[in-house]
């Protein structure tokens, strides 16, 4: 029997796929729900020191089977409000990851903080949402101000840190680098890609924002292009996210360098059932490639 557990930086994972950010992580009921359903553990939604309504409606767009377009403008009651939340998720019995977004590195650490009173067990860094402004991709695709955000988080925090990155720009794992480098635990990749429809009948934008962010199937190629070339130039762990669907996605990230999975349109496609279905899938696929354990197969494609 294929040995699944994993360890991303310290936090003991008995499956791999995660509960990505931002779906299904408004409460905690739901989180915990995720849990019962297969996932290994769950990432928060996206917390910010004060709550925050996003952007009015439609904020998302499903375009049949290779993805959704979504520009939520990263609403979240705030970190007042959202400890019990994370409470709740944590009596399921598996990993919480705080997922937490501000607008400079004072606040990330202020925040990372207060999360880590949570319980959690790990931090992971929203550097890469593409349609916040002041927030994600505009600090993120710098890496400096990265590398500023890490520091400063990692001197407030004593949890291990994943730094959530960007595939919206010329050289993701250079972004990787410079947060392996201020001191990161693991590298989270990809956040959603830039994007956005036009409604030819009403001649505007379908999303009320104008562009959003793509997820879905349909970015499975570029996370995992960002996830191999980041396996090449770091060494911390890397956590694959982009389109992954089902068993045989799973296995081409984890072959590509990834320790870990997050899943998301999948979860709001599919309901939690995905988790067991990808788990069992990604199973056959490493004994059938001759992989007694996940442990095993991370990187693989990089030494044949």
């Amino acid at each position: 029997m294929v040995d699944l557990s994993t360890k991303v930086a310290g936090v003991h994972l008995p499956r791999p796929a995660l509960l990505a950010s931002g779906i299904w992580g408004e409460s905690g009921t739901s989180m915990a729900e995720a849990v019962r359903g297969g996932a290994g553990g769950v990432v928060t939604k996206s917390i910010g020191t004060k709550p925050r309504e996003g952007y009015p409606n439609p904020t998302v767009e499903k375009f049949g089977d290779w993805g959704m377009l979504n520009a939520m403008g990263l609403p979240n009651p705030g970190m007042d409000e959202y400890p019990k939340e994370i409470a709740e998720a944590l009596k399921a019995g598996a990993p919480v990851v705080g997922s937490i977004f501000g607008g400079d590195a004072q606040e990330f650490a202020s925040l990372a903080r207060r999360m880590e009173a949570t319980g959690v067990h790990a931090l992971e860094l929203n550097l890469s949402c593409p349609h916040a402004k002041g927030y994600g991709s505009e600090i993120g695709q710098d890496p400096q101000e990265l590398a500023e955000v890490v520091r400063a988080v990692k001197h407030a925090t004593g949890l291990p840190v994943w730094a959530k990155i960007t595939p919206n720009t010329h050289d993701p794992a250079l972004l990787a680098e410079a947060a392996e480098k201020a001191g990161a635990d693991a590298i989270t990749a990809i956040n959603t890609v830039r994007a956005m429809a036009i409604d030819p009948v009403l001649k505007r934008p379908v999303l009320a924002h104008g562009s959003g962010g793509l997820s879905g199937p349909a970015i499975k190629p570029i996370g995992l292009a960002c996830v191999w070339q980041i396996f090449e130039r770091v060494r911390i762990p890397i956590v694959g996210v982009g389109g992954i669907s089902d068993g045989r996605d799973a296995y081409e990230y984890v072959l590509a360098g990834a320790r870990a999975l997050e899943l998301g349109t999948a979860v709001a496609t599919r309901g939690v059932k995905v988790f067991d279905a990808v788990h069992a899938e990604l199973s056959k696929s490493l004994d059938a490639g001759g992989f007694p354990n996940l442990t095993d197969a991370v990187g693989a494609a990089h030494r044949r």
